[in-house]
């Protein structure tokens, strides 16, 4: 199992083109946002209760918790944002504000250690009764990743030192031991926030922790089933997935196919590739793996979305992906950039760049809008206002992005991924650099014992032209190696302006081992047709149709641009399409010409063919749809042959 160590957020900084814009979008507009949201100081937005309820909790207000039994985790996620924020763009005044907060939780927290404002002001004497529920190890989780983000960002211990606390509460109460509960979180996150804390601490409490609530979960008798029996409940589920709903179906080594919440299993499936690096577990690293091949080849969209139905906010079927009740969850779509992220550190192999792309530039971007304000939580590939207006099938879709959600758990948490997006650019090991992800920027790494800077300067997803060039102290023996996109058909690479012949190629990454001195540069150049990409054909609901696609964006069809009714629009193997520039967007867009079918009479049934005409249409990236005029969106086009 190899151990690559991503490069620290402080250490990559953003420059220009679309994730800088994206993360100075977060920094200037997002956090100050949802700061304003958590203090219910957004005007027309559902109220947030998060900071009222801390409030309460540390006997500093009065009233009962408001909002979901996880409210605190919105917070949670912000202090984590604010912690990547203050490591590559500090900032006295947020950094107070953040303080503040930090000093709050303190306050809230219980003598024992004990941090949940929701058990403190409604229910004191039932800790830990309804871990199934009551997502008391997920806030636990969630506060356990902002302590170590700010601890990262600012070196300020106070936060990691209330989570340690708490955390040592929770190993006190949970375990093996005589007396001690054999439970699990029925929505995971606690467990790959523990080896995030195993990290910091070096304390291998923390470590084994994880290893307790991965290994305990699905075990029989099952705990979840004798919890509810001690609370007397005796119906079932309100899902009728029963244990499938939060994968405690089985012992996760057992679990071979992707089920239930999507976003759980999200957070599932990155611990157990944290734990068998940090365990040196083979066997919990290839469960991870047969999990992830059942995802990304049977039940992920082409936009990096997971969960194909609104019930229970999860899986379906193996090929089973609609695109109009797509549930899509923004969350699952972040999960799924953390879980390949993780398996890149334990195996560089290129196909989980592709899929951390994919996910990232379509499925989570989609999830905010360009100025930062409006967020989606179900991202769908075909929206009919008129349709999610009156069928009840399609009441979790909206069609246009909201200003915040009373289940706010999507806008924090894009905050926090494209905060942190630095950490997912570069990982080292030994006297190798990864590649794993493009975008203008510089970073600063030590390899071998050597300081090296690297400029990379690109106009990436957009352009497919890159360059890096070398800053070091002295020359420096290393190996690079940079990712070759899985959706990239034709490319070359020149080092110091010299073009390679046959440059060497491992597990999708170009491999370019020589001495490196400063000034040193390397120039990749990959082609970036527009493609038309067809789904499996047991994919019901995409049979006959096509997607665009562009280096690793899916495009989209929008109302604004080419007219109602986009489920009559097909295109033909002779229709032209080209790149063109969206002013009003500032984005690049697709154009060029498709048939539009329409009926030559008002009959509901004819047997007449229709009439074809050919009509200019215009497509955009997927993740800046909803960003002009509401309307019809489609991603499938039909095709004609």
């Amino acid at each position: 199992m190899r151990d690559l160590k991503p490069i620290a957020v402080k250490n990559v900084s953003l420059e220009k083109g679309l994730l800088s814009e994206r993360m100075r979008v977060i920094r200037e507009e997002v956090i100050p946002y949802q700061w304003r949201a958590l203090n219910d100081e957004v005007p027309h937005a559902e109220p947030s209760h998060a900071m009222e309820n801390l409030r309460i909790a540390a006997g500093e207000g009065e009233g009962v918790h408001r909002g979901f039994v996880f409210q605190d985790s919105d917070l949670a996620k912000w202090l984590e944002a604010v912690g990547y924020r203050l490591a590559t763009h500090p900032d006295p005044e947020l950094e107070r504000t953040a303080d503040e907060a930090i000093a709050l939780l303190a306050r809230a927290q219980e003598a024992d250690g004990y941090l949940n404002s929701y058990y403190t002001i409604m229910k004191p004497d039932q800790r830990w009764t309804n871990l199934r529920d009551d997502h008391e190890l997920y806030c636990a989780g969630h506060f356990i990743e902002a302590a170590v983000a700010y601890y990262e960002g600012t070196g300020k211990r106070e936060l990691l030192d209330i989570v340690c606390r708490f955390v040592d509460l929770i190993d006190s109460v949970f375990g093996l031991e005589p007396g001690k509960l054999k439970g699990y979180p029925g929505h995971q996150e606690i467990e790959l926030a523990l080896v995030r804390l195993y990290s910091v601490t070096a304390d291998k409490k923390h470590l084994n922790l994880a290893k307790f609530f991965i290994d305990q979960r699905g075990q029989e008798p099952h705990y979840f089933a004798e919890e509810a029996q001690k609370r007397g409940q005796k119906s079932p589920y309100w899902y009728t997935w029963g244990h499938e709903y939060n994968q405690s179906h089985l012992p996760v080594r057992q679990q071979t196919t992707a089920v239930g919440h999507s976003v759980r299993a999200m957070y599932m499936y990155s611990a157990m590739v944290d734990l068998a690096k940090a365990a040196n577990d083979p066997g919990l690293l290839e469960a991870s793996k047969t999990l992830w091949q059942n995802v990304v080849s049977k039940r992920m969209y082409i936009t990096g979305g997971l969960g194909s139905q609104e019930f229970g906010e999860g899986f379906s079927a193996d090929y089973d992906l609609p695109s109009d009740t797509a549930y899509t969850e923004t969350c699952a779509a972040i999960g799924l950039v953390f879980w390949a992220h993780r398996l890149l550190q334990v195996e560089p192999r290129g196909e989980y760049g592709d899929v951390l792309e994919v996910a990232l530039f379509n499925g989570v971007l989609s999830g905010i809008s360009l100025d930062g304000q409006r967020f989606f939580y179900v991202n769908p590939l075909e929206v009919v206002p008129e349709i999610i207006a009156r069928r009840k099938d399609h009441s979790h879709v909206r069609p246009t992005r909201q200003s915040w959600f009373g289940c706010a758990c999507c806008p924090p948490n894009i905050a926090r991924l494209v905060a942190s997006i630095g950490r997912y650019m570069y990982s080292t090991e030994g006297d190798s650099l990864y590649v794993h992800l493009y975008g203008d920027s510089n970073a600063t790494v030590e390899i071998a014992g050597t300081n090296l800077g690297i400029r990379q300067e690109t106009e990436y997803p957009f352009a497919g032209q890159i360059k890096f060039t070398v800053t070091a102290e002295q020359t420096l023996d290393a190996t690079f190696y940079l990712r070759i996109p899985g959706w990239c058909q034709g490319w070359s690479v020149r080092v110091n302006g010299e073009l390679l012949t046959s440059p060497a190629i491992e597990d999708g990454y170009l491999e370019l081992s020589r001495p490196w001195n400063h000034g040193d540069s390397v120039e990749l150049s990959l082609e970036m047709p527009i493609e038309r990409v067809r789904s499996n054909p047991l994919v019901r609901e995409t049979m006959g149709k096509v997607a665009l696609r562009r280096g690793p964006l899916v495009y989209c069809l929008e109302e604004t641009d080419n007219g109602e009714n986009l489920s009559a629009l097909f295109l033909g193997g002779e229709d032209e399409l080209m790149v063109d520039f969206d002013q009003d967007l500032g984005l690049p867009a697709i154009i060029g010409y498709a048939k539009r079918l329409a009926s030559r009479t008002q009959d509901l049934y004819t047997t007449e063919e229709p009439e074809i005409e050919t009509v200019q249409i215009k497509a955009i990236p997927y993740f800046a749809w909803d960003n002009r005029k509401p309307g019809e969106m489609l991603v499938w086009l039909g095709e004609s042959f």
